[in-house]
């Protein structure tokens, strides 16, 4: 679903308002400011504060001047996209990948390495490995839930079934 299907979507079929919907659509979809967007947009920066504050609702003629821009800024993504996967996990986990693209079907895509130390910084990563243009990521299970809910490209989960039985193995050596 691009922009324009979930803000209508979210306006008029879930009644959602149009100030936290467009803030979110600003900062994580588009990753632009306020500031920015008026210059795009040619709509004067302090209508855009109170359409975003709630103060006041745009008119015809200044949301259609918002959802043409959006659209603009959403192309203008989508064209810089390149086809790649981003895996966010520790550089203990990026150090045994061995491939740097993998090939589904006739897609190629490259593999980007996002090393983090925390749950935090995983988070933070996806969301920058989206704004980067990332097609979709690979994270650790304990983090994928929450990262779902942030991003709007597929999550798929890391499960080191091998590397867990290896784990096991070398911890009951310890105890015994």
């Amino acid at each position: 679903m691009n922009i324009l299907d979930e803000i209508v979507t979210e306006i008029f079929r879930h009644d959602k308002e149009l100030a936290p919907l467009l803030t979110s659509i600003l900062k994580q979809k588009l990753g632009i400011s306020i500031s920015e967007f008026s210059k795009k947009s040619g709509i004067p920066a302090s209508t855009l504060y109170k359409i975003i504050s709630g103060e006041r609702d745009p008119n015809l003629r200044t949301f259609r001047r918002i959802l043409f821009t959006i659209k603009e800024l959403e192309s203008g993504h989508a064209k810089k996209e390149k086809n790649f996967i981003a895996i966010v996990c520790s550089r203990g986990c990026l150090e045994v990948l061995e491939k740097t693209t993998t090939k589904v079907g006739e897609d190629i895509f490259d593999l980007k390495e996002y090393a983090v130390t925390s749950i935090e910084e995983a988070i933070i990563a996806a969301i920058k490995a989206e704004r980067d243009g990332a097609s979709a990521l690979v994270c650790a299970p304990i983090v994928s839930s929450t990262v779902e809910k942030v991003v709007s490209i597929p999550v798929a989960t890391i499960r080191p079934i091998s590397s867990v039985a290896r784990a096991i193995e070398l911890v009951a050596k310890k105890v015994t």
